[in-house]
C-alpha cells in the first residue's frame, strides 16, 4: 500500500493495527509519520517505541496583537523504550543502577500539596573498546523538570502528580543515556520528558523518504485501555492548557475520533475537564468584558479638558 509518493509500503493489516490499537483515531498520514520514523531507527513499529503527540504549539507567526498563533498538529518523539533498544542494540550497553532519589520535599506547589524527591540520579553503564566500563551518570531536578497544568497555572500536571517518582527516573535515564550513547541516540528529548509542556515548533519535520519495505510482527493482543490511557492523560493536559474556548472545541473534535466511548468511564472524565475549562475560560472572558465596559462607562463620564467627571 503507497500513501503518497516516496513513502514506505505497509500493508493494509499493519496499517489498520497501528491506526486502531496502538494509536488510536491517527489518520493515515500521522501512521506513515510512524512508520517512516521507525523504519529510519530500524525499530518494530509495533513496539510502540514513539508516541503520535497532540500539541499546541507555536506556528511562528502572530496575531495582530502580537501574540502567538498556535495550531494543533500531532508531532512523533521517541519514548524511553525506543533509547533502551538502542543503547542494547550497540553492543555496549551494559545496564544501569537503580534510580537514586534525593530527600522528599513536601510544600504547595501551585494550588497543590505535593511530596517529590529533589532529584533523581540514574548512571548507565557502557563497555569500552578496551573492555573496561565507563559509567555516566544523570542528576536530574523535580523542579525543574516537572510540567504544570499551563503556562498560568504552577501546580503539577495529572501525570507529574500521579507518577511522581517515576516520571523524574525517567527523565535522568533519558539524560544518562544521551550522555552514554551520543552518537547513536541524539539530543532529542523523549515524550516522557516534555509531555505536558509547551514547545515551539517553526518547521515541519522532515523525514528521510524510505523505499524499503518493513516486516513486522503479527500481534496476538493488544491492551486497548492502555493504550488509550496515555492518549488520555495527553489529552488532559491539552485541555487543562486551552486558552480559548476555540482551543477546547478543536481539542474535544480530536477526542471524538477516538475509541474512548467503549470506556466511558475515561470519556466522562474528559468531558468533566472540558466542562470545567469552559467555564473558567467563559468566567474569564466574562470578567475581561466587564472591565472594558466600566472603562468605557468611565471615558464617557471624564472630561479631558479639567481632568474630572462631568
Amino acid at each position: 500500500m503507497s500513501l503518497s509518493t516516496n513513502v514506505v509500503s505497509i500493508s493494509k493489516n499493519v496499517l489498520k493495527v497501528l491506526k486502531d490499537t496502538l494509536y488510536p483515531g491517527s489518520s493515515d498520514e500521522e501512521a506513515q509519520m510512524i512508520i517512516e520514523y521507525c523504519t529510519e531507527r530500524k525499530v518494530d513499529p509495533m513496539l510502540k517505541p514513539v508516541h503520535l503527540v497532540p500539541m499546541y504549539v507555536s506556528t511562528g507567526k502572530k496575531d495582530h496583537n502580537k501574540k502567538d498563533i498556535k495550531g494543533m498538529r500531532s508531532v512523533v518523539m521517541p519514548g524511553i523504550g525506543l533509547y533502551r533498544i538502542i543503547a542494547e542494540r550497540s553492543g555496549c550497553y551494559a545496564g544501569l543502577s537503580d534510580p537514586v532519589f534525593g530527600e522528599d520535599i513536601s510544600e504547595t506547589v501551585g494550588a497543590m500539596k505535593i511530596t517529590y524527591p529533589k532529584w533523581c540520579k540514574i548512571t548507565v553503564k557502557k563497555i569500552l573498546n578496551n573492555g573496561s566500563i565507563a559509567e555516566f551518570s544523570a542528576t536530574e531536578y523535580w523542579k525543574e523538570n516537572y510540567a504544570s497544568k499551563s503556562k498560568d497555572d504552577s501546580t503539577p500536571n495529572a501525570m507529574w502528580s500521579k507518577r511522581i517518582y517515576a516520571q523524574l527516573a525517567k527523565c535522568a535515564e533519558a539524560q544518562a543515556l544521551r550522555k552514554a550513547f551520543p552518537d547513536s541516540i541524539g539530543n532529542e528529548h523523549t515524550y516522557e520528558e516534555i509531555q505536558g509542556k509547551e514547545h515551539d515548533f517553526h518547521d515541519e519535520p522532515k523525514h528521510i523518504p524510505s523505499k524499503s519495505t518493513i516486516i513486522v510482527k503479527a500481534i496476538e493482543s493488544v491492551d486497548f485501555k492502555k493504550s488509550l490511557q496515555e492518549d488520555f492523560d495527553e489529552f488532559l493536559i491539552n485541555i487543562n492548557n486551552a486558552e480559548t474556548i476555540d482551543e477546547l472545541q478543536q481539542i474535544f473534535e480530536v477526542i471524538k475520533k477516538l475509541n474512548f466511548r467503549d470506556y466511558p468511564d475515561l470519556l466522562k472524565e474528559l468531558i468533566n475537564a472540558k466542562d470545567s475549562k469552559k467555564n473558567e475560560l467563559q468566567s474569564k472572558l466574562l470578567s475581561a468584558n466587564r472591565h472594558d465596559q466600566d472603562t468605557e462607562d468611565f471615558l464617557k463620564e471624564y472630561d479631558s479638558t479639567t481632568g474630572e467627571l462631568k
